[in-house]
């Protein structure tokens, strides 16, 4: 597809100007179409928003023109935007006595509440009047439930410089110029560094060096502070459509990514990708993705989900419209699907998270967790993620001894259940519950849950072990040999913190 026909963004901070005038911006709609039509567009059901739009005020002939992408008359379009500058750029055309849109514009909220405004191909962002899906091969698509994932999950400390790999419509990238002194976006798909373009043009933010080209190819041997990526991880026969299928047999590309990320990481830097990952007869899936750490980095990698080779095959058909075509032609992908999946043993597929931090303790004794935890999460993770590898380096630097010698403190907003039959009187189980962040809940004995609810850092941890010993009239040297892994589990997990940390 060609980018000839795409805006120019010389002009947008008129067009943005208009916009904001108008309050064309998440708050904006939500107080103009209301919770249950707001709700239905991401649903990708249009017709609440345009009952909610048949006024003439400038928000809905905006909402109409950018968002549900119907055309408007003429007057009323010049009533809400720069109109000559707009058509003379190329972000609407005039047809008769009506306009429309080129692109789709849709507002987006920052972290701190900006105004911003993400750009992509017209029936093509997430949740948008189109839906999502297209048979075009180089189509960008806008804001979904994927990027924003990603960038929920982004540590974000201040960095001299970061990488948005596989940039699309330039979210990523967006919210990295927030906080990085040089960002560096890259996409095979020509017409995705165009939109990264538009994007940031229109929500005020500072220009991104854009290149084109393959996974790390266009940044040669360049390292970075923090790297990101929402890359096309689709394990799918062939490569059909550019903004999800990777090109590569099976999970390769994520495997290649992943593994040549950590000679592009500078010390202390992370790397977060979202990836797809093949689970294989006769081989463990944490054993899969352990070996695609590189060599120097910590890792956390987080299984969101799993589907079966159906349920897959069918979930990526239905997003490229397949479903909607002749029958026999949606039969054939289908099979060719289950062939590719066949011939590499593969039973289903993983969704998820992966997490690098480069890290000289690394070379030589990496923390790699991998772990399942399909359960909802309070967003943005960023500070958990960043807190997690903090964890991890106190353990591997504290033994059991230093760690009966410390002192720990309860996390905020830990609580615990007891769990038993009425009028028992002792709960069958204790469990002790984050309701921040991952929001983790595990089961703990009598001695965990009487450490946990005493540790407020003013106590060692062994003292604190000896009086339970004494309370529950245990042996305190067998008490202290066998607690320290249940301290490690609360202190990995989030529950207990190390008094000089919290």
């Amino acid at each position: 597809m060609s980018t000839t026909s795409l805006p120019a963004p010389d002009r947008s901070p008129r067009l943005r100007e208009a916009l904001l005038a108008a309050s064309f911006t998440a708050d904006g709609l939500l107080d103009l179409l209301g919770a249950p039509a707001y709700a239905a567009l991401a649903r990708s059901e249009t017709v609440p928003a345009l009952r909610a739009t048949r006024g003439d005020a400038p928000l809905d002939t905006l909402v109409r023109l950018f968002l549900l992408q119907r055309p408007v008359p003429y007057e009323r379009a010049r009533t809400a935007l720069p109109l000559a500058e707009c058509v003379e750029d190329g972000w609407v055309v005039q047809e008769g006595d009506e306009v429309r849109a080129t692109v789709d514009v849709r507002p987006y909220s920052g972290p701190e509440g900006q105004d911003w405004f993400i750009v992509s191909d017209l029936g093509c962002a997430v949740g948008g009047a189109g839906g999502i899906g297209s048979h075009e091969e180089g189509v960008v698509l806008g804001v979904g439930g994927a990027s924003t994932t990603l960038a929920g999950i982004t540590v974000r400390t201040p960095v001299a410089s970061a990488l948005d790999l596989g940039t699309g419509s330039g979210i990523q990238a967006l919210h990295a110029s927030q906080h990085a002194t040089r960002v560096t976006a890259t996409d095979l798909n020509p017409r995705a560094l165009v939109f990264t373009r538009l994007t940031l043009a229109l929500s005020g933010a500072t220009p991104a060096d854009l290149r084109e080209g393959s996974l790390f190819e266009p940044v040669g041997s360049d390292t970075y502070d923090l790297i990101v990526s929402n890359p096309p991880f689709v394990i799918s026969p062939g490569a059909r459509l550019t903004y999800r299928d990777g090109g590569m047999g099976g999970d390769d590309l994520c495997r290649t990514l992943v593994q040549q990320a950590g000679d592009r990481l500078n010390d202390g830097g992370y790397a977060h990708f979202l990836a797809n990952w093949q689970h294989v007869d006769g081989e463990e899936w944490p054993d899969r993705l352990r070996s695609w750490v590189p060599r120097g980095c910590d890792a956390w990698i987080v299984q969101r989900e799993m589907q079966d080779i159906t349920q897959y095959a069918e979930l990526w058909l239905r997003d490229s419209g397949d479903h909607r075509t002749d029958p026999a032609q949606y039969a054939a992908r289908y099979d060719a699907w289950l062939d590719e999946f066949e011939a590499r043993k593969t039973k289903g597929v993983g969704f998820g998270w992966i997490t690098l931090r480069k890290s000289a303790s690394a070379v030589e004794n990496p923390s790699i967790v991998i772990e399942e935890w399909p359960h909802p999460v309070e967003q943005p993770l960023g500070e958990a993620v960043e807190a997690h590898f903090a964890r991890q380096d106190y353990l591997r630097t504290h033994d059991d001894a230093a760690l009966l010698a410390d002192h720990f403190t309860l996390a905020p907003e830990v609580m615990q259940e007891q769990v038993g039959l009425p009028g028992a009187e002792d709960p069958e189980h204790v469990v002790l519950r984050q309701n921040r962040g991952m929001r983790r809940a595990t089961k703990v004995d009598a001695v965990g849950a009487g450490f946990a609810g005493v540790c407020d850092g003013t106590l060692p941890a062994g003292r604190i072990l000896d009086a339970i010993a004494q309370l529950m009239n245990e042996d305190p040297v067998l008490l202290r040999d066998r607690t320290p892994q249940a301290i490690r589990l609360l202190v990995g997990e989030g529950f207990l913190e190390p008094a000089g940390q919290a």
